[in-house]
């Protein structure tokens, strides 16, 4: 019969250390009280209160973001270089944190090894913070005894992606922000100060302008429902967000559009290139097979168009293929890209040629994101400035109007 999973918990004890003599307390993970006095006695310690933690009523601090993971990696990477044991990297990098979910995940891992645990298995325990790209190259460090510069690399490769992400969402959210604000805007003038001009207008008597009577219209159309209009877009983006989400024709639908952006799809594309040579580099340093670093690079593009070209990119290898003749193949990748791979196969130094290219195109997402925004400013504000502009005009024709007849 199968062994039932046991969910490690955090609880909290105070005790006598032995040597000293001193009253101590502090907090440990396992799977019961009993295993946390045994581990305390090991440790000279004599328990005498060990019970579970409490938990806050709203979950106990923020969500752990891929940010903390990148931090956590760099932190453990450079303590285990400097020659601090493992489990002792986990206590203070875990005790020291000031988020408790991700302290308890941390802490959660150390327990593990503390047990005679691998640090692989226990890092799977979280998929969610830790994808198998993590999982399988620390597997491959521990496994070849060389745990430490795999961390390294793990450290830096979260870092390069956490940078590269930072300027996509950079590059997104200035201009969504700005359309945003200047529907709320344009909702507000049409719901509560274009009514106010209606009123004054029934008392000219006098046929008004066409633009006035079109914006009186839609006024009218806001007023009565405004609700509907703001509860259908909201619909709608949650719709095509779960759409996108649940259906892999309407993510693909999706992705391969958002490539044939003007500007936007160039960054979206430059961006997916770098992902791709980035992990694939990293996973080829630490000594993972070709064939099967592909699966992980795939998930890791970011977009499903080079997702499933990646996949399909790995199969070719598989069957003897060189990873350049693939890629030539896919259509996805420029000849300076594939020209580069090339040279690396032949050369036996594909993971440097690799990370070459990632660098390139970092930087070339970073050139372009800083382009889009210096295009970008000077076009919303002349969208901005025709649209309010637009409507205080249509509102002070007729005032104009009945000026000329006085």
């Amino acid at each position: 019969m199968a062994q039932q999973a046991v969910k490690n918990e955090m609880f909290v004890w105070e005790g006598k250390d032995l040597r000293s003599g001193r009253k101590v307390k502090g907090e440990m993970t396992g799977t019961s009280d009993a295993l946390i006095k045994a581990t305390l006695r090991r440790q000279g310690i004599n328990p005498t209160v060990v019970k579970k933690k409490a938990r806050s009523l709203f979950g106990g601090g923020k969500a752990i973001t891929s940010k903390d993971i990148a931090v956590f990696s760099r932190q453990l990477a450079t303590m285990m270089s400097s020659g601090v044991p493992m489990v002792q990297a986990f206590e203070i990098v875990g005790r020291g944190h000031a988020n408790p979910k991700m302290q308890d995940l941390i802490l959660g891992i150390k327990a593990h090894v503390e047990q005679g645990g691998n640090l692989a298995d226990g890092l799977a325990k979280y998929p969610r913070q830790f994808d198998d790209l993590f999982v399988n190259l620390v597997a491959a460090g521990e496994a070849s005894g060389i745990l430490e510069s795999i961390l390294d690399k793990i450290a830096t490769y979260r870092e390069k992606m956490e940078a590269l992400k930072s300027k996509i969402k950079g590059a997104l959210f200035y201009p969504i922000a700005v359309i945003v604000v200047a529907f709320i805007i344009t909702a507000i003038l049409m719901i509560f100060v274009i009514p106010q001009f209606e009123e004054l207008f029934k008392g000219f008597g006098a046929d008004l302008p066409y633009p006035t009577k079109m914006v009186i219209a839609t006024s009218q159309i806001f007023q009565a429902y405004w609700w509907a209009i703001f509860g259908g877009i909201g619909a709608a983006i949650f719709g095509v967000l779960e759409a996108r989400k649940r259906s892999p024709r309407v993510a693909h639908f999706f992705d391969r559009m958002s490539l044939k952006i003007p500007v936007m799809g160039d960054i979206l594309e430059k961006s997916a290139i770098a992902r791709f040579a980035r992990t694939l580099s990293t996973m080829f340093a630490a000594g993972t097979p070709l064939v099967e670093a592909m699966t992980s690079v795939a998930g890791a593009c970011g977009n499903i168009i080079f997702y499933e070209a990646t996949l399909r990119m790995r199969d070719d290898v598989a069957t003897g293929t060189q990873l350049q003749v693939a890629m030539r193949d896919s259509g996805l990748f420029p000849n300076m890209v594939v020209q580069m791979v090339a040279i690396g196969e032949e050369s036996g130094s594909l993971d440097s040629m690799l990370s070459k290219v990632a660098d390139w195109y970092e930087q070339e997402v970073d050139d372009a994101v800083e382009s889009l925004t210096a295009l970008l400013e000077p076009i919303i504000m002349s969208v901005l400035g025709v649209l309010i502009g637009g409507l205080v005009i249509a509102m002070y024709l007729p005032i104009f109007k009945m000026g000329q007849a006085v």
